[in-house]
């Protein structure tokens, strides 16, 4: 398999991250980002699957639906279940995995400093940790 990603710098809620792109129509992959304030790689993959998803109902005119109280979580406009067509996602948390994944499919691997971000996020805490009882 040739590499066929690029390496690019990107945003990730208001943190500097990167991620991949294709550059031909045969990469395996439709982006890839890596997200600093989870440490986790998220791959977005070619595939397709039907998933349901909670969307907002609208009226003929494209207005949202509005309900008379608010809901326990907060919405104040009517959801409908609607099956979606999504692309698979894979999510890649360990260190070293993220950093030879890179490596095997961005042909820019040795060039781009894409480490620099791996270790600040690694070196950081986590924002929100699960306390396991």
């Amino acid at each position: 398999m040739t590499k066929s990603m690029l390496l690019i710098t990107s945003t990730w809620s208001e943190n500097k991250t990167f991620k991949m792109i294709p550059v031909s129509s045969d990469a395996p992959f439709n982006e890839v980002i890596f997200d600093p304030e989870q440490k986790v790689l998220a791959v977005v993959g070619k595939e397709k699957k039907q998933t349901f998803h909670m969307l907002p109902k609208l009226d003929d005119a494209g207005r949202l639906m509005p309900l008379k109280q608010k809901r326990v979580d907060g919405k104040d406009y009517a959801e409908e279940r609607r099956l979606l067509e999504t692309y698979y996602e894979y999510f890649i948390e360990d260190k070293q995995e993220i950093i030879d994944f890179v490596k095997h499919f961005a042909l820019n691997a040795g060039s781009y400093d894409f480490n620099s971000h791996i270790e600040i996020a690694f070196a950081a805490p986590i924002e929100n940790p699960v306390i396991a009882q």
